[in-house]
């Protein structure tokens, strides 16, 4: 670069100025994009859409958000190096001249600067606040699954333990009504009989008396013997279909 005195020093200043500010403007667009992806990252995860999820992890962001961080802000220190030297340039006796066209082209490159380095500090302050709020969405969606997860153990345990309970009171049930069938079958059974042994002392002092009717009781007391077997078998097999049901 030429001295200061030199009348080819601003021009190269300036060149220097706005190889940098296009240096700065790509990077800026990139890190911007950086922040963006980072978003879409973090909005697939939560959505489990695989054509929503860039190629590169959140771990691997990071990394390519701090470097670009320190290039950016290399570059905006050495903006702001080359125009505090054009400052210096217009204060020379020299360029007393071209005062008024220098500090206004200085302003504008000032401007620049200016700029870039608000929308550098405005993209990495969002970049940040999304990480961070992100981490702890992360977190509590992260207990929240956990807490879920032994609860769904917990309520799946607890739902078999009430259905076993349910199925024992149901054995229990048909039990009581079991044994009620039997104890009022067999009452009534205890009844008829003794109702039977009164009307037979009745008939048997009638059937020596007629043997006609002596004939007909017989053919009763076969009718109720029958009965009796028939009656008895039926009991024994409800009992059964009962006894095995409420242990099934």
């Amino acid at each position: 670069m030429a001295g200061v005195g030199s009348s080819n020093y601003w021009e190269d200043l300036r060149k220097h100025a706005r190889q940098l500010e296009n240096e700065l403007d790509l990077k800026l667009v990139s890190f911007s994009k950086l922040c963006t992806s980072y978003t879409t990252s973090r909005d697939g995860r939560r959505g489990d859409s695989s054509d929503t999820t860039p190629l590169l992890n959140n771990s691997s962001q990071d990394r390519m958000f701090d470097t670009m961080s320190v290039e950016i802000e290399q570059l905006l220190a050495k903006l702001t190096g080359v125009n505090d030297k054009m400052a210096e340039y217009t204060s020379t006796p020299g360029a007393s001249s071209l005062n008024a066209a220098l500090m206004h082209t200085l302003q504008r490159h000032r401007d620049i600067l200016q700029d870039y380095t608000h929308e550098f500090h405005k993209t990495k302050g969002n970049f940040l606040a999304i990480r961070e709020r992100e981490d702890l969405l992360g977190s509590v969606r992260k207990d929240i699954e956990t807490y879920k997860s032994g609860s769904g153990v917990n309520n799946r345990r607890t739902e078999l333990f009430l259905k076993e309970h349910e199925h024992l009171r149901n054995s229990d049930r048909l039990m009581d009504d079991t044994i009620s069938i039997a104890m009022a079958t067999k009452e009534n059974m205890t009844s008829q009989r003794g109702f039977l042994k009164s009307i037979q002392g009745k008939v048997n002092t009638l059937a020596n008396r007629f043997p006609a009717i002596n004939n007909l009781i017989q053919r009763v007391n076969l009718r109720k013997r029958r009965d009796s077997l028939i009656l008895g078998g039926v009991i024994g097999v409800c009992t059964v279909l009962l006894l095995l049901y409420a242990f099934h």
